[in-house]
């Protein structure tokens, strides 16, 4: 890949640039707004404009409403041989696509599972993607050139493909994004007329709970009303499960309550409460799963004065990044009754994706990682 064209210079589609840019690859910006041009261009991106012939790849990065036609605008155009796209939903603009009679040979679905609770091209990072699936939907019309063209679009990036048919990328997205993005801005909402005493006392499970909340509410409100078949069916049935917590909640806060309404409350609660922790095991094993979790270590040197492994510990949950686990074989640890604190190296078990994130956070903290 030599050249390369990005439509829309957000926080996804600037990263993009970011990213090809820093491999050699020439890289064309096109935004309607060109104040956003400007700015990713300065960030050193790309080049401000479109290109004067056609490139080997363009990324529609456009809201999903406006994909298909943005695509079809510029493959009128003539702007690429392959192109692709970032939509968060797949089905509603492949369909759109064909409606408008775009050329779906060269086209393939694209959506990378990255991103920041900031968005525009001033917080485009050139690593956003380093790790992260990349989701590629081939339809059987895509030419295998097209198919080849993106996975080396996603190689540049830093990603880890994965294939998938449109309607199976979007109920997967429905339940592990869209759905969990849902119930953060609706608990966030919360806090708007809460008693001030209250949010003050709002910890970091609360801020991690409702993080992505701060994302772009016309964007989201464009991604939830195309994957609005497949996020739907979720929230009917989380619905049933609120309406059950609900139920059991007044049951259980009835003045004068009888012991058995109290034990059946309390047994729905607790049925509930351990599908939970049972959901949550599929996604991280090591808590309480048995399938093997991938993980990295980084080898940190700790001193031998000061308290450095409380210091460490601390750093680590300040960089809001999660440890897979602690190994204190390299370490040195004093017996009960000694006052000093353990000294030599510790291993830290994160996962791949945290490893890269959590250096940098640590080095800039001043530790020696490797």
């Amino acid at each position: 890949m030599d050249t390369a064209a990005v439509v829309g210079t957000g926080l996804i589609g600037t990263s993009i640039a970011l990213a090809l840019t820093a491999r050699g690859v020439t890289t064309h910006l096109i935004d309607h707004d060109p104040e956003r041009v400007r700015i990713a261009a300065a960030r050193g991106a790309g080049i401000p404009g479109p290109p004067s012939e056609p490139v080997d790849i363009a990324v529609i990065a456009v809201p999903p409403s406006h994909t298909a036609r943005a695509v079809a605008d510029h493959q009128k155009a003539g702007l690429a041989r392959v192109y692709t796209d970032v939509a968060s939903v797949k089905a509603l603009p492949h369909a759109e696509c064909l409606a408008l009679g775009c050329d779906t040979t060269t086209l393939i679905g694209g959506h990378p599972l990255a991103g920041r609770e900031r968005s525009g091209p001033l917080a485009a990072r050139a690593d956003l993607f380093q790790d992260h699936h990349w989701v590629l939907t081939p339809t059987p019309e895509t030419r295998e050139s097209a198919l080849n063209r993106a996975l080396e679009l996603v190689s540049l990036c830093g990603a880890v493909p994965v294939l998938l048919d449109p309607p199976d990328h979007d109920r997967a997205v429905a339940l592990v994004s869209h759905l969990p993005h849902l119930m953060a801005a609706l608990t966030a909402a919360r806090l708007r007329d809460g008693e001030e005493y209250a949010v003050r006392l709002a910890g970091r499970g609360m801020g991690h709970a409702t993080r992505v909340a701060s994302g772009d509410a016309g964007l989201w409100a464009d991604i939830l009303a195309a994957n609005a078949a497949a996020l739907t069916p979720l929230l009917t049935e989380l619905s049933a499960d609120l309406a059950t917590a609900a139920h059991a909640l007044s049951r259980l806060s009835a003045t004068g309550r009888e012991p058995d309404a109290t034990t059946d409350a309390l047994a729905d609660l607790t049925a509930l409460l351990r599908r939970g922790v049972e959901g949550r095991t599929r996604i991280a094993p090591s808590y309480g799963g048995t399938a093997a979790h991938p993980h990295t270590v980084l080898s940190v040197a700790l001193g031998d004065h000061g308290r450095p492994l409380a210091r460490l510990l601390d750093d680590v949950d300040e960089a809001q990044l999660h440890l897979e686990g602690l190994d204190l074989e390299g370490a040195t640890v004093p017996g009960p009754r000694s006052s000093s604190a353990p000294s030599g190296s510790v291993r830290l078990k994160v996962a791949p994706d945290v490893a890269r994130p959590l250096t940098e956070a640590l080095r800039n903290r001043g530790w020696a990682v490797r």
